[in-house]
């Protein structure tokens, strides 16, 4: 699974309580965060590196836990690659099912809301309640930067915020992997009549289900590991994932082809190097 930076590790968590037999391989491409202000060439670019990346290892399924890239890159990477791809969007279906005002508040990325998949889920659904969107800019480099509490955050969160509680939503989506480690402070600042959807635990179902019908569910007698790894600067974002993770965290750098952002594969090779590898 692969995250611009620590965000993804929001549903790395769900995804180790869903399955925790599975060896989980987890990718920050730090040096290039935050996707939410790159061109989508560049966001598909990287997303297309980092699977390769992790076909490599023998992966029999990838996670693209990014809203951003999901927007961009989640239908080019299923036409490329033959495997199980999963990705993220905003939990807007169940927000509309949820919200007892019919206003609903999405708090998301630049580039998420302005994607073609981010305007598809709301003529889906959005016609079911009064939808407001909000991008956040800043957001996200706070988790970047371990910030989940501080003057940052939390004035940057009282400004989008206020304008959807206004309007009276009660119920917010998280478009961004990195907002679920500031829902304490966005629940602070909200109230606590407003309800907060993270779409991590849908993720986690929906590869136990390709998992499982692909027959590559892991056997059950052992515990599964983990392995991360980034292309940035490995001790800064290593304390930060141990820091949201609770945790202690071993971090390898990407091998340079796979940090530069130049590895982007033909049709022919992509298809090649997925056959050879076992995959669900």
């Amino acid at each position: 699974m692969f995250d611009s930076g620590v965000g993804g590790l929001s549903v790395l968590q769900r995804i180790r309580d869903e399955l925790p037999h599975e060896n989980l391989l987890y990718v920050a491409d730090s040096e290039h965060a935050p996707y939410g202000n790159k061109p989508v060439e560049f966001i598909v670019r990287r997303a297309f590196a980092i699977t390769e990346f992790l076909l490599e290892r023998g992966v029999k399924a990838v996670v693209v836990a990014c809203n951003t890239a999901t927007a961009a890159a989640i239908a080019p990477l299923r036409a490329r690659f033959d495997m199980p791809i999963i990705g993220i969007e905003p939990a807007l279906k169940p927000a509309v099912a949820t919200t007892r005002t019919g206003v609903v508040g999405i708090l998301a990325t630049g580039n998420t809301v302005a994607s073609n998949k981010f305007a598809d889920l709301l003529d889906h659904h959005g016609h079911q309640a009064r939808v407001l969107v909000q991008p956040c800019p800043g957001l996200a480099d706070c988790v970047e930067r371990g910030d989940l509490h501080g003057p940052r955050p939390h004035a940057l969160l009282a400004r989008y915020l206020q304008p959807l509680l206004e309007q009276n939503a009660d119920t917010l989506v998280l478009g961004c992997t990195h907002y679920p480690f500031l829902i304490p402070l966005i629940q602070q600042l909200a109230g606590p009549n407003v309800t907060i959807l993270d779409p991590g635990p849908a993720v986690a179902r929906q590869l136990r289900h390709r998992l499982e019908m692909a027959g590559k569910l892991a056997g059950e007698n052992v515990a599964g590991g983990e392995c991360y790894f980034t292309s940035g600067a490995p001790e800064r974002t290593a304390k930060v994932m141990r820091q949201l993770l609770n945790r202690s965290v071993t971090l390898t750098v990407l091998p340079k082809h796979f940090r530069s952002g130049t590895v982007f594969l033909g049709p022919e090779l992509a298809l090649h190097r997925v056959a050879g590898h076992e995959i669900g």
